[in-house]
């Protein structure tokens, strides 16, 4: 059965072109999977290979998920994505004649706008690693100018290699999902943070010579996606900011103020690399309002009679 696992996750990194993070995902929703039928086998038997799953199996886990685990709906909806994908592979290379999981409905998920924060808690979280006049806090501004200046996401920020910024045309490439590459515009404050970053403080980070990260952390290695959550959560709580906030944040925000700014859909998509553009849709509904009260402020003539029907 873990053969099967195996080949499946092959066939997602050759074939789909999935990133590292979502290989990972699916072997540890699906590892889990498995270590539940090994238990209810051991409970009850008859389950010693994949033809011997039926679609009763799949529910029993579902609300093992939900009760035992109480995981997020979210959560379980991922996991049960992940089970589908698999036997339908199963299927598709004839390792079943029938998938367990066809008519099985996936939960429901409640949909959460994304959370962006003002432009003013953003200035002060930008301005926050300026007050720590050390190789970590030129370090920290560059990858907080750099977040909020481009939006992409934190495993793309922390998978940048040094000649992946080019200050010269003011420009960043990173590979986002399914190895998608593409070149983002930064402004010039991200730009002359990132050339003070690497210019006076790389180097003290730097362990071994060869190592091609942009971002380091006190070891010398690559910053990692943890590394970078809880420095983002270090200036919060200094600062006080009362909204939650992420590195996923300084993305959402990036998004929510360009559409304030009247930018237009598209650019948004592609800046951001939604493959879809309804995704980026959500972020209009973040947006809307307060597009209508920067255009009321602009345009005070124009507005619209409160008895005006819509």
């Amino acid at each position: 059965m873990e053969e099967e696992i195996g080949s499946f996750l092959k066939s997602l990194e050759v074939e789909k072109g999935y990133s590292v993070n979502t290989l990972i995902a699916y072997r540890n929703d699906l590892q889990q999977f498995l270590r539940y039928l090994k238990e209810q086998s051991a409970r009850k038997g008859a389950i010693a290979s994949w033809s011997d799953v039926n679609k009763q199996d799949l529910i029993a886990f579902i609300l093992f998920l939900k009760s035992e685990r109480e995981y997020s709906s979210a959560t379980v909806a991922r996991k049960v994505a992940a089970v589908k994908s698999f036997f339908h592979y199963l299927v598709t290379e004839q390792h079943l004649p029938e998938d367990p999981s066809a008519t099985l409905d996936s939960p429901k998920v409640r949909k959460y706008l994304p959370k962006a924060i003002s432009k003013e808690e953003v200035d002060q979280l930008l301005a926050a690693p300026a007050a720590v006049d050390s190789a970590r806090g030129r370090r920290d501004r560059a990858i907080m100018e750099l977040l909020y200046a481009t939006g992409m996401r934190v495993s793309e920020v922390v998978s940048l290699d040094v000649g992946d910024v080019d200050p010269a045309s003011g420009t960043v490439r990173c590979l986002g999902k399914g190895n998608k590459e593409r070149v983002i515009p930064i402004h010039d404050r991200a730009i002359r943070a990132v050339e003070d970053y690497l210019e006076r403080s790389r180097l003290q980070l730097l362990k071994k010579p060869d190592q091609k990260a942009l971002f380091l952390n006190h070891r010398g290695n690559r910053l990692t996606r943890q590394g970078l959550w809880l420095i983002i959560r270090r200036y919060v709580e200094q600062l006080g900011i009362k909204a939650p906030v992420t590195p996923h944040t300084l993305r959402h925000s990036f998004a929510t103020h360009l559409l304030n700014g009247g930018a237009d859909l598209r650019n948004v998509q592609e800046l951001l690399g939604h493959a879809n553009i309804s995704t980026t849709q959500v972020y209009t509904q973040v947006s809307s309002d307060r597009l209508r009260s920067a255009y009321d402020a602009a345009h005070p003539r124009a507005k619209r009679d409160p008895d005006e029907e819509e």
